[in-house]
């Protein structure tokens, strides 16, 4: 891929999704790329680059950002912000409070969303007030393995034998051995694609906590503003965020106060 062409897809990308490629990431796009044009038999970047722009439907845009986002994530990343969250669920239920939303505005494949719920009813007990999870992300192809909630073995390592006995139902056998969501857990969540470089969102609010980790470094300071301000918009006063440790909000005007590394709470 030469670098005129680079500097397209570049362009196409953040345009779409607020994604900033850098120089370094020319290996990437040229090997992700290249898997899409070899599934539709297309041998020239710039041709792909013209059939992607040509494309009313916009349905090989998604399938190049599906192509293109990082996913990294696991079960319980990053574990003291489910401490954190632990914590306020249990000062919220004891004050009464009957609606709990939460949004996780990431998902990836799953994991810190189902994280969330099961963080969340372990803390509520018996008590069953109107609790539901919003979890977005870009990727289409992540969103439906998501949903479809199934997990390796290796994957489950930092799940509790409590929750997984709980909240999980086991498939298969030896190497083969997979770990299905209940219904229970699945039921509260909602799964939807959102561009989180476009607000505003579709959501009213408000929302008590915001997970919104490790997609910002993606972004940059333009990008990561609106998106912060658009969560700040939707937070309840007193409402939580949470962003990822590598992550900051320097430069980014909010009504936002630092509760402790990578905690701010709405004021």
């Amino acid at each position: 891929m030469n670098q005129h062409v680079f500097e397209q897809f570049k362009r196409l990308v953040y345009d779409a999704s607020g994604i900033t490629l850098g120089p370094q990431k020319v290996a990437l796009v040229n090997a992700r790329v290249s898997r899409r044009m070899r599934i539709l038999g297309i041998e020239e970047h710039a041709h792909y680059l013209q059939y992607v722009t040509e494309d009313e439907s916009s349905h090989e845009l998604v399938l190049l950002l599906d192509s293109i986002s990082t996913n990294v994530t696991s079960f319980f990343r990053e574990p003291a912000h489910y401490d954190v969250l632990r914590k306020l669920i249990h000062e919220w239920d004891i004050a009464q409070q009957p609606r709990f939303r939460i949004w996780c505005a990431a998902s990836s494949t799953g994991e810190e969303p189902y994280c969330l719920a099961m963080t969340t009813l372990e803390a509520l007990g018996r008590r069953h007030p109107d609790f539901r999870i919003l979890a977005t992300d870009i990727s289409t192809s992540v969103l439906q393995r998501a949903r479809e909630g199934t997990y390796a073995a290796v994957a489950m390592e930092p799940v509790s034998e409590s929750l997984r006995k709980k909240y999980f139902r086991v498939q298969g056998q030896g190497p083969e051995r997979s770990f299905k969501v209940t219904d229970e857990l699945r039921n509260i969540i909602s799964f939807n694609r959102l561009n989180l470089s476009a607000p505003p969102f579709p959501m009213k609010g408000p929302m008590d906590v915001v997970f919104c980790r490790n997609v910002m470094i993606y972004f940059d300071l333009a990008v990561r503003t609106r998106l912060v301000q658009e969560i700040t918009r939707l937070l309840k006063p007193g409402g939580y965020l949470m962003i990822g440790h590598s992550e900051s909000l320097t430069g980014i005007e909010a009504p936002l106060r630092v509760i402790q590394p990578a905690v701010y709470q709405k004021v």
